[in-house]
């Protein structure tokens, strides 16, 4: 199976794409470097000793989009690309619709066009909103926060609609949790440009001397230690998630969603504790007030994905500390 990887350069797309190539796949991977390196597309080809296509290309840009269709015998997709920070995507709410929705539709255009109905989109929690009470489960009723998460459960409603109107669509929608780690190899991992959104990046620039201390917002909720917990997951373990629902999606015929998490809450900090473990680095911090939308707790309940997909989280925290630290040493 070839498989098209848009946004195959960034943190989850370039794991997924080794997991694909190491499981037999053929990949295609599709990137604008925005928020990537092109240096990631030779470290995926070192991990695994393949060679594969790539191009620099913008979802809005379809002509450019359409050459990878007309160059290459596409069977799947796994669709990563998008702008995805929060708090940005407050500030700039008609850049996040234009770009990831545009971009998707673009996408899903080209697909008709060229008769491939093989779809995984790269969704998350964030489609849960505040108002459901963990652990998620798939069913529950989405509503979202920012237009980040708007774009997500929009991209979700416009695949569904998709299978309605055609019965050849088979389309896995996969909600993320946390993702963090790195490929144990320390070739690739997160490293986000700027001031970075994210616990766990956000932590790496303080082990390396980048920024002062952890800001933690609030420890005064309903929870062991009072900070707020969250599903942290392994990226390598995702990655997984996505060749198990490739492997799948004949099944489905529709669109069908899975969480992907460990179905475990860890609190930050014991996310602090748990790095300063494994890597000797003390991590200090200060705590502040809440942030405006913050849930006290968020984890999945995985059980679809474990039955029908045959997935289930292997790595632990400290697996997941671990091997980010060793991708921030080793690229420092």
């Amino acid at each position: 199976m070839n498989v098209l990887i848009t946004g195959g350069a960034g943190y989850i797309g370039s794991h997924t794409c080794v997991e694909l190539l190491n499981c037999g796949y053929d990949a295609v991977v599709m990137d604008n470097y925005s928020n990537s390196s092109p240096s990631v597309i030779g470290k995926i080809a070192t991990i695994t000793g393949k060679k594969f296509p790539a191009y620099e290309c913008d979802m809005l840009d379809l002509d450019g989009f359409e050459k990878i269709f007309r160059e290459n015998k596409i069977d799947a997709v796994i669709h990563f690309a998008g702008l995805k920070a929060v708090g940005e995507s407050v500030e700039k709410p008609l850049e996040y619709y234009h770009n990831n929705l545009t971009g998707t539709i673009n996408l899903l255009r080209l697909m008709k066009k060229y008769g491939v109905h093989r779809f995984v989109q790269s969704s998350s929690a964030t489609v849960y909103g505040t108002h459901n009470t963990a652990p998620f489960t798939e069913d529950m009723p989405l509503s979202t926060t920012n237009p980040y998460g708007a774009t997500k459960e929009f991209i979700e409603r416009i695949l569904t609609d998709i299978c309605h109107a055609d019965k050849n669509w088979d389309i896995a929608l996969l909600r993320y949790f946390n993702p963090i780690g790195a490929h144990p190899s320390g070739l690739i991992g997160e490293n986000p440009n700027g001031i970075p959104n994210n616990l766990m990046p956000y932590i790496m620039k303080i082990a390396v001397g980048e920024l002062p201390e952890l800001h933690v917002f609030g420890n005064d909720y309903p929870t062991p230690d009072g900070t707020g917990v969250r599903d942290y997951i392994h990226v390598c373990d995702l990655a997984a998630g996505h060749v198990k629902a490739l492997e799948k999606i004949d099944s489905f015929h529709g669109a069908r969603a899975f969480n992907l998490g460990t179905g475990k809450g860890s609190s930050v900090l014991e996310v602090v504790h748990a790095f300063e473990r494994v890597s000797g680095v003390k991590i200090p911090y200060k705590i502040e007030p809440r942030r405006a939308g913050d849930i006290a707790i968020c984890y999945a309940d995985c059980t679809r994905a474990e039955k029908e997909l045959g997935w289930k989280a292997k790595y632990t925290l400290d697996d997941m500390c671990r091997d980010n630290w060793n991708f921030i040493r080793k690229n420092h």
